[in-house]
């Protein structure tokens, strides 16, 4: 039982971490149609870039996290601007090729940036974890549980911080005047340029937000004492079958999706290899994509997406 809840507890800091990444992608794709694969790139960008905040110019990392999540959502909004806004108009699929090479590029950039090295985002939690019913041991400079739940300091702060910045993100949607007007965009564009509503603007900001969000994905992705590297990137496409499973268009089937997804995998990590060793190592991996698969059989949209109506 003990394990069962340490594993429930690591997968729920993991899943909220992933619904904060389908969070960057639906915000995204709500406004502009797009589906953004230029999205892991960024992630990855702003882990590099907490990395440097924190590790070589001394910034604590509760500071650092912010600046860099503010210098990603600037490229962001940069890169909706030269790149992305010449596709109005054109197919959907066309604009999706364009960030497929956007995130070949940055992933380029982020080598030749940070010189290919692994790094760490100096994280205040490491290795630390509490001890719930249990009593504390330390045994060669590794603390442990005995007669109890361990939960790692890092999966606690994952999950608060992510679901607190994804309830102030839906607060602010539902409450302020440009949470609104990214709102009326994202149902129907020519309506809400009637209405007076600078589309462009609500596309770059869109596009800001969810560089931001990826960027604080990054970050606490990586506060768990280990050391990142630019192809790390591609952890962050396990979002799309969360982004699936959900509603590719619903921000609540995005944190459903990416909780679900955090779990599992958690869960298939820690019995797995007991119950079915014979399907081989990270075999975790491949859960989400089965879950995708069989959630689609039988909700074509995703559990919380909008149903498409058309009419001969």
């Amino acid at each position: 039982m003990n394990t069962l809840l340490s594993s429930l507890a690591t997968g729920l800091g993991q899943g909220a971490v992933y619904a904060l990444i389908a969070v960057s992608f639906v915000i995204i794709y709500r406004a502009t149609g797009v589906l953004n694969f230029a999205q892991p790139a960024l992630l990855i960008l702003g882990t590099f870039a907490t990395s440097v905040f924190a590790t070589q110019m001394g910034v604590p990392f509760f500071v650092a996290v912010p600046i860099a999540m503010l210098v990603v959502a600037a490229l962001s909004a940069g890169i909706e601007r030269v790149a992305i806004r010449p596709m109005v108009g054109r197919p959907a699929f066309s604009a999706a090729i364009v960030t497929v090479g956007l995130f070949i590029v940055l992933l380029v950039v982020a080598f030749r940036l940070f010189d290919s090295k692994p790094r760490t985002v100096g994280d205040p939690w490491q290795l630390s974890s509490v001890c719930i019913g249990g009593e504390t041991t330390e045994s060669f400079g590794v603390t442990g549980c005995t007669g109890g739940v361990q939960i790692y300091e890092n999966a606690i702060a994952r999950f608060v911080i992510s679901l607190v910045v994804i309830g102030v993100l839906g607060w602010w949607l539902t409450r302020s005047r440009i949470g609104l007007a990214m709102r009326a965009t994202s149902l129907n564009q020519e309506t809400a340029l009637a209405q007076g509503i600078s589309v462009g603007r609500m596309f770059s900001i869109s596009w800001a937000i969810g560089g931001g969000l990826a960027a604080l994905a990054g970050a606490l992705l990586a506060a768990n004492g280990s050391v990142v590297q630019a192809t790390d990137a591609l952890f962050a496409l396990v979002a799309l079958p969360a982004i699936i499973l959900g509603g590719i268009d619903s921000l609540k089937g995005a944190v459903v999706g990416g909780l679900i997804v955090g779990l599992a995998m958690a869960l298939t990590k820690t019995y797995q290899p007991m119950f079915a060793p014979w399907l081989g190592t990270n075999f975790d991996n491949v859960v989400p994509y089965l879950i995708m698969i069989v959630v689609l059989l039988v909700r074509p949209y995703g559990i919380y997406g909008t149903k498409e109506v058309q009419r001969v």
